[in-house]
């Protein structure tokens, strides 16, 4: 619980235009300040706030209250948690309950750990912008793929130098000690216990929490030596889990509550390119397979996502099992397939800004049909095929929690395959059948009592071993 005073600090040191003023574009109107809702999709400004009173209020959804109802509202954040969010905004300490010296000690390890990624991230960027080689390699190269300096500057891009230790040098120099760089996965450290740099040659995507603040950072190689890795991520650390985050995820927030949609791509400059185009409620995964975190992540703002496919046929098979996972936790899944060769960076360059919004939004199929005529075009007339086909549909329906869309989607996709609903649908509950099963057994085997079954004592010789 967080104590009436630390409430009451918040409360007056959080200003509400300011905090609003992150999310929607305000202008003067009178005593008053108006913009466009970031709850609805209007055209004409109905949002007001009034600084004077704290509070804001929304005519065309209904909404209104003070600056926390506001966070509570779009950040789909709970009571305690808007708090927190706007005792971050203004550095107002937190402390809920007496910390024991190991929560401290590990409170301030981790605040050290952003200082310094914090300060990594301003550094590449100086790289990038003020230094010859950060001219000439590293902005070079995003000014060939045609990216805008105002989107640079918005993903915070960087460049690490071709040198082994310029970030190690330049960060010690800072202050920062050779331990904290090699925990933050920036610097690696030979047996000699000199440093070298982990990024070393490669221009930097800063990859930021929920709130915006930088937690860890992909590289790309610009070497074409296929040795080298493409990608590199930054390693698990007290401040990044990447099970847990969406690159973009920052900047999408507002747009996804206001269009009740969230896009998917894949990769950083995926992200970066449908920006530059206008769509800007859209995150990537960075590369990775779909977690439940990152869903969960999704969902706090929307159930609605279009995940965007590229033309690669391989690439679209390996992102199925991903999509059952959204469909498991009751998203409204739907797809869009881009050209063969193309992906949103590059559609969006070949085509613009106007076809790339009419092909994300007109050319958008629900998955299931989308999934089962690919499967079904694979599969041809080959028996085998067909019904590997088929299973693989009947998983995605029994993904589907919610009992009326399963049954809705189990009749369309029945009609689709041209089989027996009937027979559809005694395979489906097979699934969900076994899956009750498996669910049951994971359950007795966390219990203490599951866990322990085989390792009880047996009962002593011509007794029943109970007293």
């Amino acid at each position: 619980m967080i104590p009436q005073e630390t409430v009451d600090q918040i409360m007056n040191a959080a200003v509400i235009e300011e905090v609003v003023g992150d999310y929607v574009e305000l202008k003067k109107s009178g005593s008053s300040m108006r913009g466009l809702s970031p709850f609805t999709n209007e055209k004409t400004p109905s949002f007001y706030v009034l600084p004077a009173k704290g509070i804001f209020k929304c005519f065309s959804s209904g909404k209104g209250g003070s600056v926390v109802t506001f966070l509570m509202e779009l950040e789909k954040a709970s009571y305690p948690e808007a708090l927190r969010m706007l005792a971050r905004r203004y550095n107002i300490e937190v402390q809920e309950k007496e910390r024991t010296p190991e929560e401290i000690a590990a409170a301030s390890a981790k605040e050290g750990l952003a200082n310094l990624v914090g300060w990594a991230s301003k550094w590449f960027m100086d790289q990038m912008r003020n230094t010859d080689a950060g001219k000439a390699i590293g902005r070079s190269y995003f000014v060939e793929r045609g990216f805008r300096d105002d989107v640079l500057d918005t993903f915070l891009i960087g460049y690490s130098p071709d040198s082994w230790d310029a970030l190690a040098t330049a960060a010690q120099e800072a202050g920062y000690t050779p331990d904290k760089l090699v925990e933050a996965g920036l610097c690696k450290q030979r047996e000699d216990g000199s440093l070298w740099d982990f990024f070393k040659g490669r221009v930097m995507f800063p990859i930021r929490d929920v709130t915006g603040r930088v937690i860890g950072f992909g590289g790309r190689t610009l070497t074409t030596d296929k040795k080298v890795a493409k990608y590199f991520n930054s390693p698990e650390s007290v401040l990044y889990n990447k099970s847990k985050v969406l690159y973009g995820v920052h900047l999408a927030k507002p747009a996804i509550v206001k269009e009740e949609r969230c896009f998917l791509v894949e990769g950083y400059t995926d992200v970066m390119a449908m920006h530059q185009a206008g769509v800007t409620n859209v995150v990537s995964s960075s590369g990775t397979a779909l977690t439940t975190g990152q869903i969960h992540l999704v969902r706090r703002f929307t159930k609605n996502i279009t995940v965007i496919f590229d033309g690669d046929a391989a690439g679209i098979r390996a992102s199925l099992r991903g999509i059952d996972m959204l469909l498991a936790e009751g998203m409204a899944v739907k797809v869009v397939l881009l050209p063969d060769g193309d992906d949103p960076d590059t559609y969006a360059k070949k085509v613009g800004s106007d076809a790339l919004q009419r092909a994300i939004h007109e050319d958008a199929q629900d998955f299931l049909q989308f999934k089962t005529k690919l499967l079904s075009d694979e599969a041809g007339n080959d028996p085998m095929k067909r019904a590997e086909m088929i299973r693989s549909v009947v998983t995605s329906i029994a993904a589907i929690p919610d009992a009326i869309q399963r049954s809705v989607y189990l009749q369309s996709s029945a009609s689709q395959l041209k089989m027996d609903e009937t027979v559809l649908g005694t395979e489906v509950a097979k699934v969900l059948h076994d899956q009750s099963k498996a669910a049951a057994k994971r359950a007795a085997q966390s219990s203490p009592y599951g866990k322990s079954r085989g390792s009880v004592a047996p009962p002593p010789a011509g007794g029943s071993g109970f007293l």
